[in-house]
């Protein structure tokens, strides 16, 4: 039978009949506010009980979707350095990484809707292009030459200048630049909301269906981030799998290392350091290499040192693609550079010159070749 809880005056009238033939009248009354107490503590449990039940069940009800998206194995080729400290704050997963190159190849990232990620960063190309400079929306001309993405997960710095030292933070540079996309990144979220597709594709990869900034960004980074190019002749070489050097090819790696790789070191072919070696000004007066972004008079006209991994697809080379091919880099070198006060210090200790024979200039050719990746390429 249920209990039916009276009102305290109900209850006080109940109390005085029951303890009145026993007690006095102060006594009566004392006995009956310690036993109303009770009943007061014992309803507060009951509530709270029932509040406590209440909300686990909310709490249930706003659990996250669950979601299976296990890491990819990021596997370190011998010989490379370890990966960024950022890459281990953004690992790619199976559904991170697809949603990622979705995104990349993503023309609604720009203004009019031409223009994409891999527009200007082609597979066959190293993830770089064939033009002296990038071309945007309505075919407006880029500062400089489009850079390849490759190994990205071992890079400290991003951009020609080094501007971005996360790749979490460069995807949104493109996005709002005026020679590139020309747009922002809340038209872009607008522009992906009503696509189904698109609300699999996050929910996939973070839980939700929400598009944030933060998701698109970290999504093409961990796609970026997979791009790992070690599979050339250079490293079957190395790796002992039965790949030999030519004679030019084993000449020009023995002229490597005596005149290149000062500055093309480590099995990234870079040491990400910035130089000024003198190659001819970009005549846009925007241009000031890193000098641009610390505002530091020795970094003018100072740039990231390029990776020579896949050099071969990337032409034209230089920060604005001053050089149509690898012979007429090395005929630079040899003939003698752009003089300055921050030249670097091993071309300035050496007359701005690096000095080639035309037979070390064919071997250091065949030997950069060896550094093609076609597997990455897919060529």
């Amino acid at each position: 039978m249920a209990k039916v809880i009276l009102p305290a005056c109900s209850l006080s009238r109940v109390y005085k009949t029951k303890y009145k033939s026993r007690v006095g009248q102060k006594s009566c009354a004392a006995l009956i506010l310690i036993e109303m107490s009770f009943v007061v503590m014992k309803n507060a449990i009951t509530l709270l009980t029932i509040l406590i039940l209440l909300l686990s069940c909310s709490k249930k009800d706003q659990e996250p979707f669950p979601y299976a998206n296990p890491e990819l194995p990021l596997t370190i080729p011998p010989g490379f350095p370890a990966l960024n400290a950022m890459v281990k704050e953004n690992m790619p997963t199976r559904y991170g990484v697809e949603l990622g190159k979705a995104l990349f190849n993503e023309k609604r990232l720009s203004a009019n809707n031409t223009i994409s990620c891999a527009s200007c960063h082609k597979q066959q190309n190293a993830f770089a292009d064939n033009t002296i400079r990038g071309t945007g929306v309505y075919g407006r001309a880029g500062l400089r030459n489009v850079p390849p993405i490759q190994n990205m997960a071992f890079i400290k710095f991003y951009n020609w200048d080094g501007s971005k030292l996360q790749l979490e933070k460069q995807a949104l540079v493109p996005i709002i630049t005026h020679e590139e996309m020309n747009s922002s990144i809340l038209e872009v979220i607008g522009k992906l909301e009503g696509d189904p597709n698109y609300k699999d594709l996050f929910k996939n990869a973070f839980g939700d269906e929400r598009i944030t900034p933060d998701r698109i960004y970290r999504s093409i980074a961990q796609y970026e981030y997979t791009l790992i190019s070690a599979s050339s002749k250079y490293d079957k070489v190395k790796r002992n799998e039965g790949d030999t050097f030519t004679d030019s090819e084993a000449r020009g790696y023995k002229a490597f290392k005596a005149k290149c790789q000062s500055c093309h070191t480590t099995e990234l072919f870079t040491d990400q350091s910035f130089r000024n070696v003198g190659f001819p000004l970009n005549p846009n007066t925007n241009e000031a290499g890193s000098g641009r972004v610390t505002g530091i008079p020795s970094d003018y006209m100072s740039f990231r040192v390029p990776s020579l991994r896949n050099a071969e697809y990337t032409a034209p080379y230089g920060s604005f693609g001053q050089f149509p091919t690898l012979k007429s880099v090395l005929d630079y070198f040899d003939n003698g550079v752009l003089t300055s006060t921050n030249l670097d210090p091993i071309l300035k200790n050496n007359g701005s010159r690096i000095p080639l024979s035309e037979q070390e200039k064919d071997d250091i050719i065949s030997f950069i070749k060896t550094l093609s990746d076609t597997e990455f390429a897919g060529r």
